[in-house]
């Protein structure tokens, strides 16, 4: 059995944590750091609320939707969102959500919440995190976007915004990032004609 007195911390980590989920508006704030706690100190596994009950949770699913004291009483789609800007609390649910602190990762699929697919900043993070660690880490301390990882990667192409309205601003920014080469094909391809619809 677990020293009552750290359930008890724990219990107050996740009461304001609930609080802010539950109250939104100012106390958004400090929801990310909070889940981040909760997360690395895996809080939400076993606490004791303020009326002195020992909650035990195995699925962090469940912890979510669960009714506060005992849980967030939210969705796992709402903590996503509030928690989208910070890098590490958002790299941390989703390992949470894939199983990587025990969580069943079928009652995710099997749910009616939705994996970070495409080119979402927690897909993003998810592949780093699998297929370039030295990246995600350097994502995680700030260093680089997830985006940016991703290019440096090779799992995402770089990508331009092109001026159309001018073509001098066009032709000044595609100088700027293609290389000689590629111009050089570039102006061959457009210099040819269009078959006929």
């Amino acid at each position: 059995m677990t020293d009552p007195s750290p359930l008890r911390a724990r219990g107050g980590l996740i009461d304001a944590l609930s609080s802010t989920v539950d109250r939104g508006g100012h106390g958004l704030k400090h929801t990310p750091a909070l889940l981040r706690r909760v997360l690395d100190e895996e809080a939400w596994r076993e606490f004791e609320t303020v009326r002195g009950e020992v909650v035990h949770h195995t699925d962090f699913v469940d912890f979510v939707t669960t009714p506060p004291l005992k849980g967030l009483g939210a969705t796992v789609d709402l903590v996503r969102r509030i928690v989208a800007d910070d890098t590490v609390a958002l790299d941390l649910l989703d390992q949470v959500l894939q199983g990587g602190q025990g969580t069943r990762s079928d009652l995710v699929s099997n749910s009616n919440e939705v994996r970070p697919t495409g080119t979402t900043q927690a897909a993003a993070l998810r592949r780093l995190r699998k297929d370039a660690p030295e990246l995600h880490a350097r994502v995680l301390a700030g260093e680089l976007s997830a985006h940016a990882a991703m290019v440096q990667a090779g799992f995402r192409a770089r990508t331009i915004s092109v001026p159309v309205s001018k073509p001098e601003s066009a032709a000044r920014a595609l100088r700027k990032n293609l290389k000689p080469e590629e111009l050089v094909h570039l102006i061959k391809l457009l210099s040819e004609e269009e078959p006929e619809a």
